[in-house]
């Protein structure tokens, strides 16, 4: 099959990228243990579509003018870590719940699925450790030569691998006992998260 050696070097890399900690999977396991299965899944469609911006400008050519840009490329890490400080404002703010772990069935409507899908979209989509990722992709491993349209192929892979592996942590995330452990923690827990979030904004500023 012509370019499966391409395609075979193109999953290995993004399976290591994906299933490294970062921003994604923060937020992935924020909203699983919050607000419940049905919003972390949502999230997760939305860290999934997050990969096809970074495809796109990549075949529209814009990554070449990001990667020669370096106030471009600047300006994008600045807004990426505004945003994740932005809600690590928010956790930060946790207060300590009223009820107890059995009532954490209160959670699951705390926040609309629209919220935590543009939550997982931006997320990804402001990432610029993905825009390296991309970047580094799509003008080292793949061959110029490739037709745009197998490009476009391994983008839209590589988002709904993104796709199926935090649905997959979504769902193991969410589970009652793994929730129940969590919430032990309750506000600590949201604090802790807010402090994690606010690392990988200082880590962005600093790349």
């Amino acid at each position: 099959m012509a370019y499966l050696d391409e395609f075979i070097l193109i999953a290995l890399a993004h399976f290591f990228a994906v299933a490294s900690p970062g921003p994604d999977f923060a937020i992935i396991l924020k909203q699983s243990i919050s607000y419940g299965r049905r919003n972390a899944l949502f999230a997760s469609a939305g860290v999934g579509l997050g990969i096809l911006v970074h495809v796109t400008y990549c075949l529209l050519g814009v990554a070449l003018i990001i990667a020669q840009s370096e106030t471009l490329f600047n300006w994008l890490k600045y807004l990426a870590a505004a945003y994740l400080a932005y809600m690590a404002f928010q956790a930060l703010q946790a207060k300590p719940a009223n009820g107890e772990v059995q009532k954490m069935s209160t959670h699951l409507s705390d926040e609309p699925v629209s919220r935590s899908f543009s939550k997982g979209f931006l997320t990804n989509a402001l990432n610029p450790k993905a825009t390296l990722f991309f970047l580094s992709l799509f003008t080292i491993v793949i061959d110029p030569n490739t037709p745009s349209l197998v490009q476009a192929g391994y983008g839209v892979y590589m988002a709904l691998a993104t796709w199926v592996w935090f649905s997959f942590l979504s769902l193991i995330l969410s589970k009652t006992q793994v929730r129940a452990f969590f919430l032990k923690s309750g506000h600590w827990f949201d604090r802790g998260i807010g402090i994690v979030l606010l690392i990988l904004a200082v880590r962005v500023v600093l790349l």
